[in-house]
């Protein structure tokens, strides 16, 4: 039997990666708009590091841009940005993966989760829409 979400015509896998963009705004929000406390509730680090907060908002950047894009995107636009948020989310994933030891462990395997999560979502959505259903 089919679920509610297949005979109402919608997606079940854009309706996940819709909080996926929506994850990505509030995290890219609060990492442009306060970097320091943002890795700070991540667990990377606390104290004064220009550097480390200038990297933060370009990934806040980046991930607004995919949060925005996708949820203001068309059905084809949504296409291309799952495309392009899987592969940042795979990329993200095997960073997470190389900071083992480098990183508190907490703050290690939490992004790396949601990173790997957000890639299967992603994963399973591009395949859907490669294979036309």
């Amino acid at each position: 039997m089919a679920d509610a979400k297949e005979i109402d015509g919608r997606d079940v896998l854009d309706d996940l990666l819709v909080h996926v963009a929506r994850g990505r705004l509030a995290l890219g929000l609060a990492a442009l708009a306060a970097p320091k406390a943002t890795v700070k509730l991540i667990g990377m680090g606390g104290g004064a590091d220009a550097g480390r907060d200038y990297l933060a908002r370009v990934f806040g950047a980046r991930e607004i841009a995919l949060g925005a894009g996708y949820l203001l995107s068309g059905r084809e636009g949504r296409r291309l940005l799952a495309r392009l948020g899987l592969v940042a989310d795979v990329l993200d994933t095997a960073s997470g993966l190389r900071t083992r030891g480098a990183v508190p462990l907490r703050a290690s395997a939490g992004a790396t989760a949601i990173a790997a999560g957000a890639a299967a979502v992603g994963a399973a959505k591009v395949v859907k829409d490669l294979a036309g259903r």
